[in-house]
Parts: C-alpha cells; sequence; structure tokens
C-alpha cells in the first residue's frame, strides 16, 4: 500500500486528473497499465463518464435518442444562456459531476495515490468539452502510425475484415483530425509519445512522462504486469494481458501485413487520402514517406502496388458538409446565428 500524499489529497480534483488522449488500438491500454503501475497513479477500465455528458445537448448532439435531442440541445442551449455567468455555471455543473465521480473512487480504491488516470479513447472526440471542464489537468497523448491503428482494430475487433471495420466506425478519419487540432492549439498541459517510442525505449519515455507529472521515475512501471490492476474492461483482447511488459513485435507487424495484401494497402492508403497534409504532420507522419515500411516489403515479396481506393461513406460526406460550412462562415460579423442554424439543419439531414 502507497503512502497517503496528503499535500495531493488537499488539491481541487482538477489537479489530481491524468488524461490518455488516444485512438483505439493505439496501445493506450499498455500505457496505462505502465502509468498506473506507479506508486502515485490509480486507474481502472475505461469509464466513458465524459463522451456521454459531452452529449447532452449543450455543447454537442447525438444521432439518436430515446427522445428529441434536437429539442432538448436548443432548450438547454437556451436555459444555460439565461443563467447568472451562462456556460460557466453550466461547466461548474458538469464539475461537480465528475469531481463526486473521480474523486470518490480515488478515495475509495486510490489507497492515498495522487492521480486518477482516465483512459478512455472516446474523450478525445471531446477534447473541446473536456479542456473546458479541467483546463488544468495533465493530457497525455499517444499517437501510434496511422495504418498501425486501423489494422490492429481491423485484426482486433472485425476478423481483418477491413471494409466492415471502416464502416462501423471510421476511426482515422474520427480522431486523427481531432488529435491534431488539440495538438496544434496546446491549451492545456499536454504531452505527447509515440507507440513506437514506446515499446522501443521504455524506460526513457516514461522517465519523461513522469517528469511531466511532476512524479519520479519508478522502474517498476516497466514490469507493468506484475502489479495488480482492476480488469482490462474492452481495452485489449490480444496483448496487454499476455505480456509484463512492453514488447517491439508489434511495431513493424501492420507494414507486413498490408505489403502482403496490396487490396488491404490500397484501401489503408485510400484512407488516409481522406486526411489532411496537416494532420498527419501533427501527428509526426509526412505523406511522401508514410508507406515506406510497406512499399519495402513489396519489393521484397515482389508485389505489384494498386492504386484501388475506398468508396466515400456517410461519415465523410458529412464531415466534408461541415468543415466547408465552418470554412465559409469562419470570420464574417455576424453569422453565429446562420452557423448554428445550418449545423442544425445537417444534423436533422443527416442524422438518419
Amino acid at each position: 500500500m502507497s503512502a497517503v500524499d496528503t499535500t495531493a489529497v488537499a488539491l481541487p480534483m482538477e489537479e489530481r486528473l491524468i488524461f490518455v488522449v488516444s485512438p483505439p488500438r493505439s496501445g493506450s491500454t499498455l500505457l496505462m497499465r505502465m502509468l498506473a503501475a506507479h506508486s502515485q497513479i490509480y486507474s481502472r477500465p475505461e469509464p466513458h463518464i465524459f463522451p456521454p455528458l459531452a452529449h447532452l445537448g449543450y455543447f454537442d448532439t447525438v444521432d439518436a435518442a430515446p427522445f428529441d435531442h434536437l429539442q432538448a440541445a436548443q432548450a438547454i442551449r437556451e436555459f444555460v444562456a439565461d443563467l447568472p455567468r451562462g456556460e460557466a455555471d453550466y461547466l461548474d455543473a458538469c464539475r461537480a459531476y465528475t469531481d463526486t465521480l473521480y474523486g470518490r473512487m480515488l478515495v475509495a480504491h486510490g489507497q492515498g495515490k495522487r492521480y486518477f488516470l482516465d483512459k478512455t479513447p472516446a474523450n478525445a472526440l471531446v477534447l473541446p468539452f473536456l479542456t473546458r471542464v479541467y483546463p488544468q489537468a495533465r493530457y497525455i497523448v499517444l499517437l501510434r502510425h496511422p495504418a498501425a491503428i486501423f489494422a490492429s482494430y481491423a485484426n482486433s475487433f472485425f476478423d481483418g475484415d477491413y471494409q466492415a471495420a471502416h464502416r462501423f466506425n471510421p476511426i482515422l478519419h474520427r480522431y486523427l483530425p481531432a488529435m491534431a487540432r488539440f495538438l496544434r492549439e496546446r491549451r492545456v498541459p499536454t504531452e505527447q509519445v509515440r507507440y513506437e517510442a514506446l515499446v522501443q525505449q521504455p524506460e526513457a519515455e516514461m522517465s519523461r512522462l513522469c517528469a511531466f507529472l511532476g512524479l519520479s521515475f519508478e522502474p517498476e512501471m516497466i514490469e507493468y504486469g506484475r502489479h495488480e490492476f482492476s480488469g482490462t474492461g474492452l481495452g485489449d483482447p490480444i496483448t496487454v494481458q499476455r505480456q509484463t511488459r512492453p514488447v517491439a513485435e508489434s511495431v513493424d507487424k501492420w507494414a507486413e501485413e498490408l505489403a502482403h495484401d496490396p487490396r488491404k494497402f490500397a484501401f489503408v492508403r485510400g484512407l488516409l487520402e481522406g486526411i489532411d497534409d496537416r494532420d498527419l504532420e501533427t501527428w509526426g507522419f509526412a505523406r511522401a514517406s508514410l508507406f515506406d515500411a510497406v512499399e519495402r516489403g513489396q519489393r521484397h515479396r515482389g508485389v505489384k502496388p494498386t492504386t484501388r481506393l475506398p468508396r466515400w461513406d456517410r461519415f465523410l460526406l458529412e464531415r466534408k458538409i461541415l468543415r466547408w460550412t465552418r470554412k465559409f462562415v469562419h470570420g464574417v460579423p455576424g453569422m453565429e446565428n446562420v452557423v448554428r442554424r445550418i449545423r442544425l439543419i445537417c444534423d436533422v439531414v443527416l442524422r438518419g
């Protein structure tokens, strides 16, 4: 049992929170387990506290709900507008809710540890809301090669069916732009780590993250499997439970798979054509060299590349419409109400 950090207990909950920001299948469960092996960090399977809270209507809406979510969104925004401090009062209410949940869980199970770590991938999709509620929390952004993320996602949950995986959840088009924008803005305490570096130089990367958190590095963090942990939730059905420390064998596995299967390679390459160059560069990957590892493997195998692209889907169409709308009205005086109405129309038309 770790010693109680009395200084930390007196801190506001906001200063005792760590959020790992990542897409699914980026190695976030591994990173969470390593961080949670520290004597001052408590974590548990993905709590999913913020994504539903963000979609109550004030900050965002949902595609479907057992009530009229569009009417509810309009009503709650009008209600918040008449509060004495407007949005600040709404954020106070949200913060009271989440402080209670995080704080009581930390007291009940954290054994006096300083930090509660929330590793919920869907948090990356509600970052504007999350960072308004907790602007002083610590945010660790985990990046991985986009093709590796998608290949792992398709193989883990869709038996290698890339098209089915993308139809179910277009994770690259949802997560990459949102996280890239967050990294460029840097409005909250943020540190980033690459999955590839984490598994190849775990001591150096974890030492750097501990410094960011104001903690001393503990070598035991590397041997995360030796520490008790209360389950994995839906996080990692493949690797983390089988290993006791980071392994680098998965770093190039995706490239070997795509080099062996030109159809999968063409599909993933086509998906990434829909990602802006600036977003890829923010992640640390230049488009010109994005698939060098795959192409080397193809030359070795004597495989002829193909340029077949995936079909456009509804998600990409919706994103293009909304991005065009924002770009068209950005900076035009007096357009705020028009923007809200156009976005409402888009929600109505595209929600079915």
